[in-house]
């Protein structure tokens, strides 16, 4: 059940990652903060919510859902733990698949939009020994 949890978590940190991007780059745009407009940081996030969209518009689970059942099968129904059971209502929504179909392809037309809103810098730099963040504040 260890290894289920694991599974679990990263898939409760890939969702905050995702939602952390949608209010951080018009955020730290707004602010000024460097690092939303790091090439590589935005791409992890736009193809993370790409795959999240493409997934639910072919009508797939997610692969951390599955992966995570396959873990868990074979235990007793009922049994779970509070990480478990928190994890379970912030991650799954109990309405029609078609909304999420929708809200996915909402979201992600909103982070291509902030993708070419304001596109990330392709040669920015970190000062040596500074990260993005410090010097940004």
């Amino acid at each position: 059940m260890n290894e289920a949890n694991a599974v679990l978590a990263l898939h409760l940190t890939v969702a905050a990652f995702n939602v952390f991007g949608l209010l951080a780059v018009p955020l730290g745009l707004w602010r000024g903060w460097r690092f939303v407009s790091i090439f590589w940081w935005r791409a992890l996030h736009l193809a993370s919510l790409a795959l999240v969209a493409l997934q639910k518009l072919l009508g797939r689970s997610c692969f951390l859902t599955l992966w995570e059942s396959k873990l868990r099968a074979g235990t007793v129904v009922g049994q779970t733990t509070w990480f478990q059971n928190m994890a379970d209502r912030v991650l799954f929504w109990n309405l029609p698949l078609w909304f999420f179909g929708l809200l996915y392809a909402l979201v992600l037309a909103y982070a291509l939009f902030l993708w070419h809103w304001a596109p990330p810098a392709m040669n920015q730099r970190t000062p040596r020994g500074r990260s993005c963040l410090h010097t940004s504040l």
